[in-house]
């Protein structure tokens, strides 16, 4: 358990550092779509491009970018871009995240933002860098150095 964090103990990750770990991970899920979720759509003959406003590719791609984002972050409190460059998902008041703290900052909080996509600037200008994510959510992202060491047991 990591605990509950100190305001001088933490570096809050930016904007420009969230961006590109955002834009490693739509190039995860858009792979993940086009090896997997497409070949299987062709594979039962579902068309990919169907006309109107909701299709079933639609639907599974977007079940995919939920689930992507609401399980990693539970699971492993970053996603891979997040991995990648460092960066962790941490509550601001409690010890742990909580499956309604995840839904809420992946599901509804990242909703919000991707539909009024200039909202994700908000991360620049608050003090713990948080978006309106973070902000309904009641979290931050940190640059995971940042973290107290855990002690080694032998």
């Amino acid at each position: 358990m990591e605990g509950v964090y100190t305001q001088n103990m933490i570096s809050y990750a930016g904007f420009w550092m969230r961006f590109w770990a955002y834009l490693l991970d739509l190039l995860i899920i858009f792979s993940i779509n086009g090896i997997i979720v497409k070949p299987i759509f062709r594979a039962f003959g579902i068309s990919l491009s169907e006309s109107g406003i909701i299709t079933g590719y639609g639907i599974a791609s977007t079940i995919i970018f939920y689930a992507y984002f609401i399980l990693m972050t539970k699971f492993f409190k970053q996603t891979l871009g997040k991995m990648v460059f460092g960066l962790k998902v941490i509550p601001i008041e409690q010890a742990e995240l909580t499956w309604g703290t995840v839904i809420f900052r992946e599901g509804i909080g990242r909703y919000i933002s991707a539909t009024i996509t200039i909202l994700y600037v908000v991360v620049a200008f608050t003090m713990k860098k948080q978006g309106i994510h973070d902000l309904l959510a009641d979290t931050s992202v940190i640059h995971e150095r940042s973290l107290p060491s855990k002690p080694a047991y032998t």
